[in-house]
């Protein structure tokens, strides 16, 4: 099935790319989840626009994206949250937390869907995440998470 990606989707494009997906991978986890649409005539259309959004979101060159990395791992970042008396928290810390978190600590602006959590961040303590910027370039931030008082 073809599809035009409305959203970046690990190993498979970004926003504004015409792919070539198994049906089933279409029908029941991309379209529902609203991350990519149909191709259609009128569709191929849309893509111009959606290519035009993620250009101005973009890092565009990989110097940009060693800058920012620079600034990222620069960065202490710090995260208070509720947790038990066992260090757990109650719930996770989200991607959406983190880019605040490192928006706060006055660091740079980072597109909560570029940051990759290998395990949900459910303790107290010390942990990295990954940040894409660019397909070459990955940084690596340090995040201490405390609890709340």
């Amino acid at each position: 099935m073809k599809i035009i990606l409305t959203n970046e989707v690990s190993g498979l494009g970004t926003a504004g790319d015409v792919v070539e997906v198994k049906d089933g991978y279409a029908r029941n986890y991309l379209l529902p989840r609203g991350v990519a649409i149909r191709w259609t005539k009128g569709g191929e259309k849309d893509v111009e626009q959606l290519r035009r959004g993620r250009k101005i979101r973009e890092i565009a060159s990989i110097e940009q994206a060693n800058d920012v990395k620079a600034q990222l791992e620069g960065v202490t970042v710090r995260l208070k949250v509720r947790a038990g008396s066992g260090g757990r928290l109650f719930g996770s810390v989200t991607p959406a937390d983190i880019a605040t978190a490192v928006k706060t600590a006055g660091g740079p602006d980072v597109d909560k869907r570029r940051i990759e959590l290998g395990n949900p961040i459910k303790s107290l303590g010390s942990h990295r995440v990954s940040v894409r910027l660019h397909p070459e370039v990955v940084a690596n931030v340090g995040i201490t998470v405390d609890a709340a008082k």
